[in-house]
């Protein structure tokens, strides 16, 4: 099957019906999902999505229709059906669509991988899910194990009125696992490599490999355990120091989601809620301390991050590019559209979750960049007394991304530069230019690692995206801290 072919089907379609604009995404995804709870198979399936999007501009108005349809008559009445509704929309516009210049390329993409995940069998997925399930619950006092380990696939063909034809196919590897320990009235949980679905990245089968996921079953599972002896985190104002995998999500939530400018202004807030970051502050507001530097890059130069790829669903080249630089904001997220009105270029931050959703503005690889600080037990060394937090259990932040509060799984005291008592249920909260505002400490290079975030929820309808967060441990300072009750 040609897919040029039968993007031009769609394109000559829009172009008849008199649409100044038009482009085709045509996608097949793949997915393998599996996952065990307390020695026996929970979930499983391995399912494909293959459809057309067909988005244009008639009368100054967007229009998208999709289909999974492949046939020369579906798929022209789906590009009547794109223009007919840019025209109906055109009746309620405040203003036209105007779109940054872009120069239309002919490429091909594809992620680098050593092992293609879907030619493992899954039988041998699941053979290594429940050797991991026993090592866990192999541990006395752990009263649940849950594993998962996931595969996604997705070859795009990008066809444009403008000249632009992209085929690029993206993978993308996931596993982890948790233990539950259910003691008195409380349920304590440990995550491994981290919580939420584990590590994501934009690799194949050979990310399971990395892991190391049957040898931390066992530690995993005693430290949930453990958690039930430890005292309650105290409160009170405190340095605190995040583990990586906390940070990436603090970066997410704090970071990543206010810099997107349609939030900005104001065209997605139904669901994802606006931002603080109006525009008045670009380039003038001090996001952070000296240290914080916050880079959006798309680029694999920038690691195999879940927001990494060629070119987005606009066509536009993956790119990189400061979002604060020492400490100031000096960035947004950007589509053509959003890129327009503040007359710039796009970024190329435009995704759509598959073919049957449009694209909107998503994360990249939104990553705080290395420190000098060296290693996590050399800044612990350093640290006379505080709170180390790793791995997310909870978090809470408004619709403009400024008050919030996180709950970690675990933490331990740190008294006079080494690593003290096991404490449980440990919080802090914070304004966020504030809160990035104390950090006087990032660990170097050496502890950097590229985070996945595979199920970030934005737009209405909802689509799911992935997105990276390079992180290393940081330290800050005078951090309100609390105690889930």
């Amino acid at each position: 099957m040609d897919m040029r072919h039968i993007a031009d089907w769609a394109l000559n379609v829009t172009n008849l019906r008199g649409a100044s604009y038009a482009d085709a995404r045509i996608v097949d995804d793949r997915s393998r999902g599996l996952a065990t709870k307390n020695g026996k198979v929970s979930h499983a399936s391995d399912g494909e999505s293959f459809g057309i999007g067909v988005r244009v501009i008639a009368d100054g108005a967007w229009g998208y229709a999709a289909s999974d349809d492949l046939s020369r008559l579906a798929v022209e009445d789906t590009a009547a059906r794109a223009v007919a509704i840019a025209k109906a929309s055109a009746r309620v516009k405040q203003s036209d669509v105007r779109l940054a210049p872009e120069r239309p390329v002919t490429a091909e993409w594809i992620t680098p991988y050593q092992i293609d995940p879907f030619t493992i069998s899954v039988e041998r997925n699941i053979d290594l899910l429940l050797k991991i399930d026993s090592e866990a619950r192999s541990v006395a006092g752990v009263t649940m194990a849950e594993t998962n380990m996931n595969f996604h696939r997705e070859e795009q063909w990008f066809v444009s009125s403008e000249g632009a034809n992209i085929h690029q196919t993206k993978y993308s590897t996931g596993a982890g696992y948790a233990a539950h320990a259910f003691a008195g009235t409380e349920i304590q949980k440990r995550s491994y490599p981290t919580s939420y679905g584990g590590q994501w990245q934009n690799k194949g089968y050979e990310l399971i490999q990395e892991l190391k996921l049957v040898e931390n079953a066992r530690r995993i599972g005693e430290e949930a355990v453990a958690l039930h002896q430890a005292d309650q985190c105290p409160e009170g104002v405190f340095t605190i120091i995040l583990e990586g995998a906390q940070l990436g999500l603090q970066i997410h939530e704090s970071i990543g989601h206010p810099i997107e400018l349609d939030r900005v202004l104001g065209m997605e807030a139904n669901f994802a809620g606006t931002s603080f970051l109006t525009i008045d502050k670009l380039r003038k507001l001090r996001y952070g301390s000296d240290l914080v530097n916050v880079v959006a890059d798309a680029r694999q130069e920038h690691g195999p991050g879940l927001g990494t790829f060629g070119f987005d669903d606009e066509g536009v080249p993956a790119s990189e590019g400061w979002a604060v630089k020492d400490g100031i904001f000096v960035g947004y997220l950007m589509s053509r559209e959003t890129a327009a009105a503040l007359g710039t270029r796009s970024n190329g931050t435009m995704r759509a979750d598959g073919w049957a959703r449009v694209p909107i503005i998503r994360m990249t690889n939104v990553s705080v960049m290395p420190g000098s600080a060296g290693t996590l037990d050399e800044l612990i060394a350093d640290t006379d007394d505080g709170i180390l937090m790793d791995t997310n259990r909870s978090w809470s932040i408004d619709d403009k991304r400024f008050n919030f509060q996180f709950g970690t799984e675990i933490g331990w005291e740190i008294k006079k530069g080494k690593r003290g008592d096991m404490v449980r249920n440990p919080t802090y909260t914070g304004l966020t230019p504030e809160f990035w505002g104390s950090c006087d400490a990032i660990c170097s290079e050496s502890e950097w690692v590229m985070w996945g975030t595979p199920n970030c929820g934005k737009g209405q309808p909802g689509q799911g995206a992935h997105t990276g967060h390079g992180a290393a441990p940081a330290r800050f300072r005078d951090v309100r801290v609390g105690v889930i009750k």
